[in-house]
């Protein structure tokens, strides 16, 4: 009946047909659908059911004729069905809604339903026709497509399309963050927009390689964004192909590596400082040893001849060498980190002198090194490697602002300066690192190239150099040397003008210690033993020959296990060890140990090339009785001693 119905409406291929040939042909049809053909009554009581219906929901033909629609609607949808009859029962008709059905097995699909009204013979609604096809598929496709899309559109790198002539098709915003053009800028445009100039022919090689299907993967290179900045990247690009294989185009994935780029440079910097410090250890090791062969014997020397002989001169510039070569490992610890800092009382011009020798070899011969220093300045707080470290900074920048084929000169001065409100306000410009005081100057000017106001305002910024090799602490650290020392630096510059770096250290009141020059007035002592374990054979007999000058026993040993066994033997003998830090066959932390072992109460006294607090800080709380750093005088040997009998405990 349904068919005869649908067919009376028919003015088709079937017009001249029987009707019986007509509906049996309209029945294959309809029984040959991949879709599912279902009619149903306006109540939506199903009343015939295609073999595509099977297909797509499950049920037989006779499972579901004669069941309402409703068998194949969702928990979650339940007055669906009832809305569209609604529509049918107004005359509507409805086209490719998408929704979800139900299948037998439970399973959820997606279809898209087209369902018209079915009128009999004299219009009258009496029914409706329902075809449905499951998209299942193709949304399962759409959503992965447009889950891509999304992957792609908010991807952190700059994905981008282009064809095989470089020119941009898609731009996503990714490529915005990182090139800063938008997508409406760059459609259409050629991919050499992002290429810096000194690149101009790289984007056609890649495009060459492109073409002979390469791809070219995380190629690191330099590109420009619409702010003019050189950012690094890391490209991938492959080839784009049709259905048919041809190439059409490519694909271009870049990520921004700059900051990766500048930690891996840091990553080597800091390898290069432990790398440096592990060395200057080794040469602090052995060249203290040295020093302390040569100033320990050239300070009894001196005290060996009389007040008027020719040969105290000369001793007391070797004890003054002696002294400053000392101090350089001092320094090469510091840069390396492997110094501590010691703060104490300091003359600012005192320092600048005592390093300027060798500042003026560290710079081109065609600077000249000038200074003009203050004498009645007061001491600041600080310490002396770290000013000192300033100053070489400073000095090797400033040098090399100025041409290799120019003479040029590095003025150092210090002096006073008085900050008070009107000074931060005017000069520092309402600084508030500094309170109002009295503070000592330190200026390095330079004759070189100066400075723009941008390269101003970037001096400071780690890695940053105007240089072709970086050296030195580099501003950022000296600018952190000052901060931790409590004062400021103010930098003057203008192009073609030369610069100037003023640093401000906060006076004190405290004066200089005098250094002792001459053995000390020290009561001789009653031949108590000391106890020497040092590898080294200078190191033993310049102990041995101070510490008898002034009445101890000596007896030493070559290594930390042949010092614990004569220590075992003479135990309640000795007064003090002498302990270096660093020897073969057991070192000085595991002697300190066992010796303690032997004897709790035993008085060490600790000797190393590193400063006291790098070398004690493993001894904390374990009752050494004493730190000497190498290398040390024959005064300070026997004052250290002689603490140490008297107060054992540091």
């Amino acid at each position: 009946m349904l068919f005869s119905m649908t067919h009376s409406g028919d003015s088709g291929i079937l017009e001249n047909s029987h009707p019986e040939e007509a509906m049996a042909h309209l029945a294959a049809i309809v029984e040959s659908s991949e879709d599912a053909i279902i009619s149903k009554t306006l109540d939506g009581i199903i009343l015939s059911w295609n073999s595509g219906a099977e297909r797509i929901y499950g049920y037989t033909s006779g499972e579901a004729i004669g069941k309402p629609m409703t068998l194949v609607l969702p928990d979650d949808r339940p007055n669906e069905e009832t809305e569209i009859l609604e529509r049918i029962q107004r005359g509507e008709r409805v086209e490719h809604f998408e929704t979800v059905r139900k299948t037998k097995s439970g399973d959820l699909i997606d279809v898209s339903l087209t369902i018209s009204p079915i009128r009999d013979k004299h219009g009258r609604l009496i029914g409706a026709s329902h075809v449905a096809r499951n998209v299942t598929d193709r949304k399962q496709i759409e959503l992965r497509l447009e889950q891509l899309a999304a992957i792609v559109s908010f991807a952190e790198d700059a994905i981008i399309s282009k064809t095989l002539e470089g020119i941009i098709l898609t731009w996503n915003l990714g490529a915005e963050r990182v090139y800063g053009y938008s997508a409406s800028e760059v459609a259409g445009k050629p991919m050499t927009l992002l290429l810096p100039e000194d690149r101009p022919n790289e984007e056609t090689e890649i495009l060459g390689r492109i073409r002979r299907g390469e791809r070219v993967e995380h190629f690191e290179t330099v590109r420009k964004t619409k702010s003019g900045d050189l950012i690094d990247v890391s490209l991938t690009i492959s080839p784009i192909r049709d259905s048919g294989g041809r190439i059409i185009g490519a694909s271009h994935v870049a990520r921004n590596v700059t900051e990766r780029r500048q930690l891996e440079d840091q990553l080597r910097h800091t390898q290069k400082l432990e790398s440096l410090g592990v060395l200057a250890g080794g040469v602090a090791h052995d060249f203290n040893n040295l020093l302390t062969g040569i100033l320990g014997n050239a300070s009894l020397a001196l005290e060996s001849v009389s007040g008027h002989h020719p040969i105290r001169s000369l001793l007391r510039d070797v004890i003054s060498a002696s002294e400053r070569a000392s101090h350089l490992t001092r320094q090469l610890l510091a840069y390396a980190g492997k110094g501590r800092f010691v703060i104490e009382a300091l003359n600012v011009s005192a320092l600048v002198r005592e390093i300027s020798t060798l500042v003026q070899t560290s710079i081109p011969k065609n600077v000249q090194l000038r200074l003009e220093l203050r004498d009645d300045i007061p001491l600041v707080h600080g310490d002396a490697s770290q000013i000192q470290q300033i100053v070489m900074n400073l000095v090797i920048n400033g040098a090399e602002a100025i041409a290799p084929n120019e003479n040029g000169t590095v003025l150092v001065t210090t002096g006073l300066q008085n900050v008070d409100d009107h000074y931060m306000l005017s000069t520092l410009g309402g600084s508030t690192e500094l309170v109002a005081g009295t503070y000592v100057s330190l200026e390095v000017h330079d004759t070189g190239c100066g400075m723009d106001e941008e390269t101003l305002n970037r001096i400071f910024d780690p890695f940053f150099t105007t240089k072709f090799l970086g050296r030195g602490l580099g501003l950022a650290a000296v600018q952190g040397i000052v901060r931790g020392h409590k004062g400021t630096m103010k930098v003057y510059s203008r192009p073609g003008k030369g610069t100037t770096f003023k640093v401000l250290f906060p006076a004190t009141a405290e004066t200089a210690k005098i250094k002792k020059t001459g053995l000390p007035s020290l009561d001789t002592a009653k031949g108590e033993l000391v106890l020497v374990i040092d590898d080294e054979a200078i190191i033993r007999r310049t102990a041995k020959s101070m510490l008898e000058r002034y009445g101890y026993t000596i007896v030493f040993a070559e290594n930390g296990k042949e010092g614990v066994e004569l220590f075992q033997v003479l135990a309640d003998k000795v007064s003090v060890v002498l302990l270096d830090m660093t020897m073969p066959v057991m070192n000085g932390e595991e002697a300190f140990r066992q010796l303690k072992a032997v004897k709790p109460d035993v008085r060490v006294i600790l000797s190393s090339g590193y400063n006291e607090v790098e070398a004690v800080r493993r001894f904390t709380g374990k009752g050494l009785a004493g730190f000497i750093q190498k290398p040390y005088s024959a005064i300070a040997l026997a004052e250290k001693v002689r603490a140490v009998v008297e107060n054992p405990l540091l």
